[in-house]
């Protein structure tokens, strides 16, 4: 499929750089009628039902950005993939100018030595140490991976919890899962007192999900794998609400993924393990009814997966409307409330 497809012009002004405060108070593009409704994330529970379940991601953001130096040149790395044992997968800037055996030293007590380059533009770095360790020089040395179309100069203590979802439990994500930064206590308070249920998966979003599809056609895309784990305690609330004629709404695309990768075989399953499910136009969906998702970057996965689960033509006529009605896009931005339709 061609990647052009799902292109489509922003105007800078409307790339979000910091979440709207209270964040209940972002826009909704309720696209589950027959015609586009400007709405607010606050109205969430008017627009679902009782007896429908939420699916959240309590992934938790690291702060894995680290700036060292090898030599006397300088090194910027975002970690977007534990390979354990202290060994991640890492983007650099510049990579090219790394060779494997050199060691980039970032503070007095945190370095790392390459040991592997791949040809897409990953380094692997060994820190020597125990994972446990090095998450703790994390949280004392490292910034929060914000993605690269956020140009701006924030308090470091700002990011840390803008950039985290209050569902926010397992360590392990270099990217936030920003649908889920639109809730708040008194919001899910509202959901549970309108009879919708709720309940967790994890997925570990990866650095990979910014990243542009560089190649003409889709089949050429390689998608970075990315852990996941869906537990049987939601299998079986999942279960418990379907059967009761609920209807099953991720929060945001990375829940999405997961769920339908636990559900390749037809039907909800446990799962854990890596997936690099690509979604695009013509897949299967069999576990999501509803997808809550903020407005994704053209040519991107993520705006090919919101294709496939609401037709592209569709998707692009709701982008044409949030850009003409001033909504803000991307992961600091507002949302869209989407149903499953498939290919238009």
């Amino acid at each position: 499929m061609r990647v052009d497809l799902f292109d489509y012009d922003l105007p800078a002004e409307l790339i979000a750089d910091a979440p709207v405060e209270p964040r209940r108070q972002a826009r909704l593009l309720d696209q589950t009628g027959a015609v586009f409704t400007d709405r607010r994330v606050g109205d969430l529970p008017e627009l679902l039902r009782a007896g429908d379940i939420l699916v959240f991601n309590d992934t938790k953001v690291l702060p894995a950005r680290l700036v060292g130096r090898r030599g006397a040149a300088k090194v910027e790395v975002t970690l977007h993939k534990s390979l354990g044992q202290g060994q991640w997968l890492a983007f650099a800037r510049p990579g090219r100018r790394l060779r494997v055996g050199d060691e980039v030293t970032f503070t007095e007590d945190l370095s790392a030595e390459v040991r592997a380059k791949d040809p897409r533009g990953d380094v692997t770095l060994d820190f020597g140490r125990p994972e446990s360790d090095l998450r703790t020089l994390l949280w004392r040395h490292g910034s929060m991976p914000l993605p690269p179309y956020i140009k701006r100069d924030t308090p470091r203590g700002s990011d840390y919890d803008d950039y985290q979802t209050i569902f926010a439990a397992r360590e392990g994500a270099v990217a936030a899962p920003t649908a889920g930064l639109h809730f708040t206590e008194d919001l899910l308070a509202d959901l549970a007192a309108a009879g919708v249920a709720t309940a967790a998966i994890t997925l570990h979003v990866g650095a990979g999900t910014f990243l542009p599809v560089k190649v003409a056609d889709a089949d050429d895309h390689v998608m970075h794998s990315e852990w996941g784990e869906v537990s049987a305690a939601t299998v079986a609330r999942i279960a418990a609400a379907k059967a009761a004629g609920g209807r099953v709404v991720a929060v945001g695309t990375t829940s999405l993924r997961i769920l339908e990768s636990a559900a390749r075989d037809g039907r909800l399953a446990p799962f854990s393990g890596d997936t690099d499910l690509f979604i695009t136009p013509g897949f299967q969906f069999h576990a999501v009814d509803l997808l809550l998702t903020n407005f994704h970057l053209p040519r991107s996965t993520l705006l090919m997966l919101v294709a496939a689960f609401h037709g592209r033509v569709r998707m692009l006529e709701a982008y044409d409307h949030a850009k003409a009605a001033g909504y803000r896009f991307y992961s600091y931005g507002d949302c869209c409330l989407l149903d499953r339709r498939g290919d238009d």
